[in-house]
């Protein structure tokens, strides 16, 4: 329920901003009103992986988490830039910096934005560099799960069924799970995939996301919480 309210304040300071045209900090002060530092992370949702918000458990997180979906929900490059540090990382092949961040955002095939604005709800986690990992199960120990094979089921009760088809019989549902899938189809509207019991069934794509897919870490230089590295695959 708190969580509900915080989220309800964040979205009206932000529409406030919008129509009078105020800077971001608004939302930070809001977000650091609102939201004091727990001992126990939240459970978002029910389910194994089921994202948690620990950004309420270390100073200064929730105020950025609540920046960087603004900037992000405006399409605002200049925002989302002030948010990055210098050296940020962008993938594993020495691609860094702002400027590279900028031409990327800009860049309509890869569609950065909309790999961004996909994780605002999955979870945020605290990290062992002091800093926050999104989304949640990102910086989670998967134990012997494979992650390029599995898939983060994103749901509660995402039913399994027995053809590729909405309206197939149902044999099972997953929440907030990994499941393994049994040969990709890139592009298809259902996977394939592989239950605990070994029967097989299919998902809906649009439910599944890998944990290898985009992920933020962040964390706080001299006070400022900057985002180091923005990055997917391995």
């Amino acid at each position: 329920m708190r969580l509900a309210l915080v989220a309800l304040a964040l979205l009206a300071t932000i529409a406030a901003c919008r129509q009078d045209e105020a800077p971001a900090e608004a939302i930070e002060e809001t977000a650091e009103q609102l939201i004091e530092p727990s001992a126990k992370p939240t459970p978002l949702a029910s389910g194994r992986f089921a994202p948690h918000d620990d950004c309420s458990t270390i100073n200064g997180a929730a105020a950025f988490r609540a920046r960087f979906a603004d900037a992000v929900r405006r399409r605002d490059a200049g925002a989302l830039s002030a948010l990055a540090a210098a050296d940020i990382k962008l993938d594993f092949g020495g691609g860094t910096g702002v400027a590279e961040l900028q031409q990327r955002l800009a860049d309509p095939r890869q569609d950065l934005w909309a790999e961004l604005e996909a994780i605002l709800p999955l979870g945020c986690a605290a990290n062992e560099q002091g800093g926050v990992t999104i989304p949640w199960i990102a910086d989670q120990d998967l134990g012997r799960r494979d992650p390029f094979s599995s898939m983060l089921v994103l749901g509660e009760s995402v039913p399994v069924l027995t053809a590729p088809a909405p309206d197939a019989q149902r044999v099972g549902e997953v929440s907030w799970d990994l499941v393994q899938i049994r040969a990709p189809e890139p592009g298809a509207t259902f996977q394939q995939i592989v239950l605990p019991n070994d029967r097989t069934g299919f998902i809906a794509s649009d439910k599944l996301r890998s944990p290898m897919d985009y992920r933020l870490t962040a964390s706080s230089r001299n006070g400022k919480w900057s985002i180091t590295s923005l990055v997917s695959g391995d």
